[in-house]
Protein backbone atom coordinates (compact mmCIF):
# COMPACT_ATOMS: atom_id res chain seq x y z
CA UNK A 1 0.00 0.00 0.00
CA UNK A 2 1.18 3.19 -0.57
CA UNK A 3 -0.54 6.54 0.64
CA UNK A 4 0.70 10.16 -1.49
CA UNK A 5 -0.85 13.73 -1.04
CA UNK A 6 -2.82 15.97 -3.30
CA UNK A 7 -4.53 19.24 -2.93
CA UNK A 8 -6.88 21.76 -4.23
CA UNK A 9 -6.84 25.25 -3.95
CA UNK A 10 -10.38 26.82 -4.59
CA UNK A 11 -10.36 30.06 -5.35
CA UNK A 12 -14.08 31.51 -5.05
CA UNK A 13 -16.20 34.72 -4.80
CA UNK A 14 -16.64 34.14 -1.22
CA UNK A 15 -13.89 32.33 0.30
CA UNK A 16 -10.02 30.26 -0.35
CA UNK A 17 -10.13 27.29 0.21
CA UNK A 18 -7.45 24.36 0.64
CA UNK A 19 -8.75 20.74 0.07
CA UNK A 20 -5.66 17.92 0.91
CA UNK A 21 -6.81 13.72 0.14
CA UNK A 22 -4.69 11.48 1.17
CA UNK A 23 -4.18 8.86 -2.12
CA UNK A 24 -4.34 5.17 -0.93
CA UNK A 25 -3.29 3.11 -3.80
CA UNK A 26 -3.50 -0.81 -2.99
CA UNK A 27 -2.28 -3.51 -5.43
CA UNK A 28 -5.23 -5.11 -6.94
CA UNK A 29 -7.69 -2.53 -5.69
CA UNK A 30 -9.45 0.74 -6.73
CA UNK A 31 -7.60 3.70 -5.57
CA UNK A 32 -9.00 5.52 -2.66
CA UNK A 33 -9.27 9.39 -1.69
CA UNK A 34 -10.06 10.75 1.54
CA UNK A 35 -9.76 14.07 2.77
CA UNK A 36 -6.73 14.73 4.84
CA UNK A 37 -7.45 18.45 6.17
CA UNK A 38 -9.53 21.56 4.64
CA UNK A 39 -8.97 25.22 5.43
CA UNK A 40 -11.27 28.23 4.47
CA UNK A 41 -10.13 31.59 4.54
CA UNK A 42 -13.19 34.21 4.27
CA UNK A 43 -11.34 36.67 0.89
CA UNK A 44 -14.53 38.04 -0.23
CA UNK A 45 -13.35 38.36 -4.09
CA UNK A 46 -16.93 38.98 -5.30
CA UNK A 47 -17.69 42.24 -2.97
CA UNK A 48 -14.82 43.39 -5.48
CA UNK A 49 -15.46 42.06 -8.71
CA UNK A 50 -19.26 42.07 -9.24
CA UNK A 51 -19.41 45.71 -7.79
CA UNK A 52 -16.29 47.38 -9.27
CA UNK A 53 -15.53 45.32 -11.80
CA UNK A 54 -11.59 44.61 -10.47
CA UNK A 55 -9.89 43.00 -7.77
CA UNK A 56 -8.49 45.62 -5.45
CA UNK A 57 -4.96 45.66 -4.68
CA UNK A 58 -5.73 44.88 -1.03
CA UNK A 59 -7.56 41.87 -1.85
CA UNK A 60 -5.02 41.04 -4.46
CA UNK A 61 -2.41 40.86 -1.51
CA UNK A 62 -4.63 38.85 0.52
CA UNK A 63 -4.75 36.57 -2.28
CA UNK A 64 -1.19 36.56 -2.23
CA UNK A 65 -1.00 36.17 1.49
CA UNK A 66 -3.48 33.03 1.48
CA UNK A 67 -1.43 31.52 -1.03
CA UNK A 68 1.88 31.92 0.51
CA UNK A 69 0.43 30.43 4.03
CA UNK A 70 -1.62 27.25 1.90
CA UNK A 71 1.76 26.94 0.08
CA UNK A 72 3.60 26.47 3.65
CA UNK A 73 0.87 24.08 4.69
CA UNK A 74 1.60 22.04 1.69
CA UNK A 75 4.51 21.69 2.17
CA UNK A 76 4.56 20.39 6.22
CA UNK A 77 1.70 18.51 4.99
CA UNK A 78 4.00 16.17 2.26
CA UNK A 79 1.74 17.34 -0.98
CA UNK A 80 3.36 15.91 -4.05
CA UNK A 81 1.33 17.69 -6.54
CA UNK A 82 -1.56 20.68 -6.05
CA UNK A 83 -4.06 22.51 -8.47
CA UNK A 84 -5.19 26.18 -7.91
CA UNK A 85 -8.10 27.07 -9.59
CA UNK A 86 -10.33 30.62 -9.33
CA UNK A 87 -14.07 30.74 -10.09
CA UNK A 88 -16.57 33.67 -11.22
CA UNK A 89 -14.89 36.55 -9.46
CA UNK A 90 -11.72 36.00 -11.03
CA UNK A 91 -13.24 35.42 -14.46
CA UNK A 92 -15.35 38.30 -14.06
CA UNK A 93 -12.32 40.95 -12.81
CA UNK A 94 -11.41 43.12 -15.73
CA UNK A 95 -8.22 42.80 -14.24
CA UNK A 96 -8.00 39.17 -13.26
CA UNK A 97 -5.18 38.32 -15.56
CA UNK A 98 -3.11 41.31 -13.89
CA UNK A 99 -4.37 39.97 -10.31
CA UNK A 100 -3.02 36.28 -11.69
CA UNK A 101 0.08 37.67 -12.86
CA UNK A 102 0.70 39.79 -9.67
CA UNK A 103 0.26 36.15 -7.57
CA UNK A 104 2.46 33.64 -9.46
CA UNK A 105 5.33 37.18 -9.29
CA UNK A 106 4.45 36.85 -5.43
CA UNK A 107 3.79 33.01 -5.01
CA UNK A 108 5.51 31.26 -7.39
CA UNK A 109 1.97 29.67 -7.74
CA UNK A 110 0.31 29.12 -11.30
CA UNK A 111 -3.66 29.92 -10.58
CA UNK A 112 -6.16 28.46 -13.50
CA UNK A 113 -9.58 30.64 -14.18
CA UNK A 114 -12.18 27.96 -15.33
CA UNK A 115 -15.74 28.66 -16.55
CA UNK A 116 -18.83 27.35 -15.14
CA UNK A 117 -19.01 24.38 -17.64
CA UNK A 118 -15.58 23.01 -17.02
CA UNK A 119 -16.21 23.84 -12.92
CA UNK A 120 -19.48 21.53 -13.59
CA UNK A 121 -17.27 18.67 -15.22
CA UNK A 122 -14.90 18.62 -12.62
CA UNK A 123 -17.51 17.96 -9.90
CA UNK A 124 -19.26 15.46 -11.94
CA UNK A 125 -15.93 13.32 -11.92
CA UNK A 126 -16.52 13.07 -7.80
CA UNK A 127 -17.48 10.77 -5.53
CA UNK A 128 -20.65 11.80 -6.39
CA UNK A 129 -21.71 9.13 -9.08
CA UNK A 130 -21.76 6.74 -6.04
CA UNK A 131 -24.91 8.59 -4.77
CA UNK A 132 -27.00 9.06 -8.39
CA UNK A 133 -28.64 5.62 -8.83
CA UNK A 134 -29.04 4.76 -12.47
CA UNK A 135 -33.29 4.98 -12.34
CA UNK A 136 -33.54 7.75 -10.82
CA UNK A 137 -32.86 12.15 -11.51
CA UNK A 138 -30.88 14.70 -9.98
CA UNK A 139 -30.24 18.44 -10.45
CA UNK A 140 -26.92 18.55 -8.84
CA UNK A 141 -26.87 22.68 -7.59
CA UNK A 142 -23.53 24.01 -6.42
CA UNK A 143 -24.07 27.67 -5.08
CA UNK A 144 -21.32 29.92 -5.37
CA UNK A 145 -20.52 33.45 -4.19
CA UNK A 146 -20.71 34.19 -8.00
CA UNK A 147 -22.40 31.77 -10.12
CA UNK A 148 -24.81 28.65 -9.25
CA UNK A 149 -23.46 25.37 -11.29
CA UNK A 150 -26.58 23.88 -12.59
CA UNK A 151 -26.38 19.58 -13.53
CA UNK A 152 -29.20 17.28 -14.63
CA UNK A 153 -28.37 13.66 -14.49
CA UNK A 154 -30.87 10.55 -15.14
CA UNK A 155 -29.74 7.57 -15.98
CA UNK A 156 -26.36 7.91 -14.20
CA UNK A 157 -25.46 10.17 -16.86
CA UNK A 158 -25.13 14.00 -17.64
CA UNK A 159 -28.25 15.43 -19.39
CA UNK A 160 -27.41 19.07 -19.63
CA UNK A 161 -25.84 21.12 -17.57
CA UNK A 162 -25.67 25.56 -17.48
CA UNK A 163 -24.19 27.89 -14.88
CA UNK A 164 -26.17 30.88 -14.21
CA UNK A 165 -24.64 34.13 -12.44
CA UNK A 166 -27.09 34.17 -9.72
CA UNK A 167 -24.66 33.26 -6.45
CA UNK A 168 -24.85 34.60 -3.02
CA UNK A 169 -22.57 37.46 -2.94
CA UNK A 170 -24.59 38.49 -5.76
CA UNK A 171 -27.66 38.10 -3.84
CA UNK A 172 -26.44 40.30 -0.91
CA UNK A 173 -25.54 42.94 -3.44
CA UNK A 174 -29.10 43.01 -4.98
CA UNK A 175 -27.08 42.50 -8.02
CA UNK A 176 -29.77 40.05 -9.18
CA UNK A 177 -32.54 40.91 -11.23
CA UNK A 178 -36.04 40.05 -12.18
CA UNK A 179 -34.84 38.47 -15.41
CA UNK A 180 -32.02 36.62 -13.96
CA UNK A 181 -34.30 34.63 -11.91
CA UNK A 182 -36.78 34.06 -14.68
CA UNK A 183 -34.05 32.68 -17.02
CA UNK A 184 -33.27 30.28 -13.93
CA UNK A 185 -36.98 29.26 -13.48
CA UNK A 186 -37.58 28.69 -17.89
CA UNK A 187 -34.31 26.50 -17.81
CA UNK A 188 -34.97 24.84 -14.82
CA UNK A 189 -38.67 23.84 -15.67
CA UNK A 190 -37.70 23.29 -19.27
CA UNK A 191 -35.12 20.48 -18.37
CA UNK A 192 -36.43 18.84 -15.72
CA UNK A 193 -40.23 18.75 -16.99
CA UNK A 194 -39.79 15.13 -18.24
CA UNK A 195 -38.33 13.65 -14.80
CA UNK A 196 -41.00 13.18 -12.67
CA UNK A 197 -39.13 11.90 -8.61
CA UNK A 198 -36.03 14.34 -9.18
CA UNK A 199 -33.96 15.21 -6.52
CA UNK A 200 -31.39 17.27 -6.04
CA UNK A 201 -28.49 17.05 -5.22
CA UNK A 202 -26.82 20.09 -3.08
CA UNK A 203 -23.02 21.72 -2.81
CA UNK A 204 -21.28 24.76 -1.25
CA UNK A 205 -20.78 25.31 2.56
CA UNK A 206 -23.55 26.79 2.99
CA UNK A 207 -25.92 23.88 2.35
CA UNK A 208 -23.40 21.74 4.04
CA UNK A 209 -24.18 24.28 6.94
CA UNK A 210 -27.42 23.60 7.29
CA UNK A 211 -27.09 19.90 6.92
CA UNK A 212 -24.82 20.49 9.77
CA UNK A 213 -27.37 22.33 12.00
CA UNK A 214 -30.52 20.14 10.65
CA UNK A 215 -29.01 17.20 13.13
CA UNK A 216 -29.19 14.72 10.40
CA UNK A 217 -26.39 11.70 9.42
CA UNK A 218 -24.37 12.76 6.33
CA UNK A 219 -25.92 10.31 4.14
CA UNK A 220 -30.15 11.21 5.15
CA UNK A 221 -31.11 14.47 2.81
CA UNK A 222 -32.74 17.20 3.93
CA UNK A 223 -36.21 17.84 2.80
CA UNK A 224 -38.15 20.84 1.13
CA UNK A 225 -40.03 21.36 4.01
CA UNK A 226 -37.49 21.44 6.85
CA UNK A 227 -35.25 23.83 4.69
CA UNK A 228 -38.23 26.04 3.59
CA UNK A 229 -38.94 26.16 7.45
CA UNK A 230 -35.43 26.92 8.70
CA UNK A 231 -35.14 29.91 5.58
CA UNK A 232 -37.67 31.40 7.26
CA UNK A 233 -36.24 31.08 11.11
CA UNK A 234 -32.90 32.30 9.74
CA UNK A 235 -34.39 34.95 8.19
CA UNK A 236 -36.27 35.90 11.32
CA UNK A 237 -33.15 36.58 13.15
CA UNK A 238 -30.34 39.50 12.97
CA UNK A 239 -27.43 38.87 11.46
CA UNK A 240 -25.43 39.68 15.10
CA UNK A 241 -27.81 36.49 16.23
CA UNK A 242 -26.44 34.50 14.19
CA UNK A 243 -23.76 35.24 14.93
CA UNK A 244 -24.15 35.56 18.77
CA UNK A 245 -27.12 33.18 19.32
CA UNK A 246 -26.35 30.72 16.59
CA UNK A 247 -22.33 30.57 16.60
CA UNK A 248 -22.37 31.08 12.32
CA UNK A 249 -18.88 32.82 11.06
CA UNK A 250 -19.26 36.45 10.32
CA UNK A 251 -19.06 35.52 6.84
CA UNK A 252 -21.25 32.62 6.40
CA UNK A 253 -24.41 33.91 8.25
CA UNK A 254 -24.91 36.79 6.07
CA UNK A 255 -24.35 34.53 2.57
CA UNK A 256 -26.37 30.93 4.33
CA UNK A 257 -30.00 33.35 3.47
CA UNK A 258 -29.53 34.16 -0.03
CA UNK A 259 -27.77 30.08 -0.50
CA UNK A 260 -31.40 28.49 1.14
CA UNK A 261 -33.14 30.92 -1.05
CA UNK A 262 -31.44 29.74 -4.39
CA UNK A 263 -31.64 26.21 -2.96
CA UNK A 264 -35.57 26.44 -2.50
CA UNK A 265 -36.14 27.88 -5.92
CA UNK A 266 -34.10 25.14 -7.55
CA UNK A 267 -36.64 22.72 -5.39
CA UNK A 268 -39.03 24.10 -6.38
CA UNK A 269 -39.30 24.71 -10.19
CA UNK A 270 -37.90 21.28 -10.35
CA UNK A 271 -40.54 19.33 -8.26
CA UNK A 272 -37.67 18.03 -6.03
CA UNK A 273 -38.71 16.85 -2.08
CA UNK A 274 -35.20 16.11 -1.28
CA UNK A 275 -32.04 17.59 -0.76
CA UNK A 276 -28.77 15.38 -0.77
CA UNK A 277 -26.05 16.77 0.68
CA UNK A 278 -23.16 14.59 0.43
CA UNK A 279 -20.26 17.53 0.61
CA UNK A 280 -18.64 16.82 -2.29
CA UNK A 281 -17.61 20.24 -3.92
CA UNK A 282 -15.15 21.64 -6.44
CA UNK A 283 -11.74 21.05 -4.50
CA UNK A 284 -12.65 17.43 -4.68
CA UNK A 285 -12.81 17.35 -8.28
CA UNK A 286 -9.88 19.06 -8.77
CA UNK A 287 -7.77 16.09 -6.90
CA UNK A 288 -9.20 13.46 -8.27
CA UNK A 289 -8.61 15.48 -12.24
CA UNK A 290 -4.99 16.52 -11.06
CA UNK A 291 -4.54 12.30 -9.91
CA UNK A 292 -5.81 10.41 -12.74
CA UNK A 293 -3.97 13.15 -15.09
CA UNK A 294 -0.66 12.36 -13.02
CA UNK A 295 -1.05 8.94 -13.40
CA UNK A 296 -2.20 9.11 -17.42
CA UNK A 297 -5.79 7.02 -16.21
CA UNK A 298 -8.90 8.38 -18.21
CA UNK A 299 -11.19 11.25 -15.92
CA UNK A 300 -13.18 9.17 -13.84
CA UNK A 301 -10.50 6.24 -12.86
Amino acid sequence: MKVRKFAAIDIGSNAIRLLVHNVVESPGKPVKFYKSALVRVPVRLGEDSFTSGVISPQSTRRIASTLKAFGLLMEVSGVEKYRACATSALREARNGPEVIAEIHRATGMEVEVIDGPTEASIIAHTDLRKLIRQESSYLYVDVGGGSTEFTLFSGGQIVSSRSFKIGTVRLLKSMVTEEDWAGLKAWITGQTSGYPGISIIGSGGNINKLHKMSGRKREQPLSFIWLNAQYHFLKAMSYEDRVAELGLNPDRADVILPAAQIFLQAAKWSGAKMIHVPQIGLADGLIRDLYYREEGIPAGG
